[in-house]
């Protein structure tokens, strides 16, 4: 990375399989870095093993830096959403298990209001209940090399996420009103 870090924000964001959440988010205009971890269980540095078979509590979750200049968690969010299904419990896709929640989980307690508002707004196109668990980050564990940029070093690799979502966060650029 190489600009100044101390204007940015982060906000760590799980949505079922880290690889596709993360690559989707990567490409959007306005974050500036990513990575994969495991984010808010009951263990201390877990394995992939360890999180998917061992019930640690840990959710698949992509920390993400981003220039609040460039665009507003709102709209982060608003993408977000567009690639997770906001009501399923513990699966997202084919990935079944309480890895796979959804998550947002802030460091800054002054975007509680706006993470907030935005699922209340995701709520009035759902019958169903939301289902994103909105929690202040416990811990994150950055996952192992091989999970970094996944689909990047592995363009054929899983996801549940479809290759025009993809394209769309290239694309994305918010108006910052």
């Amino acid at each position: 990375m190489n600009q100044n870090t101390n204007n940015m924000k982060e906000i760590y964001l799980a949505g079922g399989c880290f690889w596709g959440t993360e690559k989707y988010l990567a490409n959007i205009g306005g974050i500036i870095e990513t990575n994969v971890g495991y984010a808010n269980g009951n263990t201390e540095n877990p394995t992939y093993e360890e999180v998917c078979h061992h019930n640690t509590g840990h959710a698949e979750t992509v920390k993400v830096i981003y220039d609040p200049k460039q665009i507003r968690l709102e709209y982060i969010l608003t993408l977000y959403y567009d690639v997770i299904n906001p009501t399923s419990v513990n699966r997202q896709g084919n990935d079944i298990g309480s890895q796979y929640r959804t998550g947002i989980y802030y460091v800054d307690s002054n975007d509680v209001e706006t993470i907030l508002a935005s699922i209340k707004e995701l709520q009035t196109k759902y019958e169903k209940p939301i289902a994103i668990e909105v929690l202040p980050l416990q811990n994150y564990y950055i996952a192992e090399e091989y999970h970094q940029k996944y689909l990047d070093k592995n363009p054929q690799g899983y996801c549940h996420i479809g290759v025009d979502k993809f394209e769309k966060a290239k694309l994305a650029k918010d108006d910052m009103k």
